[in-house]
């Protein structure tokens, strides 16, 4: 068994996800520095499974704060400890609750 010398040095792939480089152009970079198309379609799915994750914890984030915020928009709502604010927490706390929601699921499954 051969051992492939692939790129998947965790700084490359920061520094890859950081200049948001897309995958023909690492694809180029990787094809320069003389590496074959195995090597470069390993390399490629380690950046992959890396920006994946990231958008992941970034959906995992928004979907804890649109629940927390849901959680509280329904809390004050029942409890109505300020009466002129009621409209304000049921309708905009909630709007901003689900839209939060939204986007965490649209980071998730997309």
């Amino acid at each position: 068994m051969s051992t492939l010398t692939t790129i998947t040095d965790s700084s490359a792939i920061q520094q890859w996800l950081t200049d948001k480089l897309a995958t023909d152009t690492i694809r180029e970079q990787l094809q320069q520095k003389g590496l074959t198309e195995e090597e470069i379609s390993h390399s490629l799915q380690a950046f992959k499974k890396a920006r994946y994750a990231r958008r992941q914890f970034a959906g995992f984030i928004y979907l804890g704060v649109g629940a927390f915020l849901g959680f509280i928009s329904c809390v004050l709502t029942l409890v109505n400890p300020i009466p002129a604010l009621y409209d304000y927490i049921l309708y905009g706390l909630t709007s901003i609750a689900v839209t939060l929601m939204i986007v965490g699921l649209y980071q998730l499954f997309e």
